[in-house]
């Protein structure tokens, strides 16, 4: 698969957001697992099939194990076969309904050209979207699992898709 970014997703690491959660590389290492800091705040990659929220079915929201911010309705969730869990759609950023959850940055590593996805209020990295998803939205937020935390829906029944 040739990997490129996404046109329509531009750089968006420079758009202000209220909220915005800016802590020290100690004060993030403190607060973190080893793993969610290497994968997080050191742009890794968890091995694939490896995680917990992989196989995950049940109806909630899955957050920034960082901040907690809400990224993901589990409506939104599908099964990509890429050993990490993928989302079609991203949440609203819960100050600027305009914005995504998200923010989107061109990724050179590794030889490739990506669109890397960082959480919209404390930058932790969170994987990479690509334009080979399912529809309405075409995209595939391959997001690693040890950058979530998730909290089932209460009600049994998940909050409305917001729509880019």
């Amino acid at each position: 698969m040739k990997c490129r970014t996404i046109k329509r997703l531009s750089d968006t690491t420079g758009t202000a957001r209220p909220g915005k959660i800016q802590l020290s590389d100690e004060e993030w290492q403190a607060k973190l697992t080893r793993q969610e800091y290497i994968v997080c705040r050191k742009h890794g990659t968890e091995t694939a099939w490896s995680g917990e929220l992989l196989e995950n079915k049940a109806k909630g929201i899955y957050s920034c194990t960082c901040c907690g911010t809400a990224l993901f309705n589990s409506s939104f969730k599908f099964d990509s076969g890429s050993g990490w869990p993928s989302f079609f759609d991203v949440l609203k950023d819960k100050d600027v309904s305009e914005l995504p959850a998200v923010d989107f940055k061109t990724d050179t590593s590794h030889g490739m050209v990506r669109t890397e996805v960082l959480c919209g209020k404390c930058d932790a990295h969170l994987g990479h979207v690509f334009d080979d998803g399912p529809q309405p939205t075409g995209l595939r937020y391959c997001i690693n699992g040890v950058c979530l935390k998730f909290k089932p829906d209460a009600k049994g029944g998940d909050k409305k898709k917001t729509d880019l």
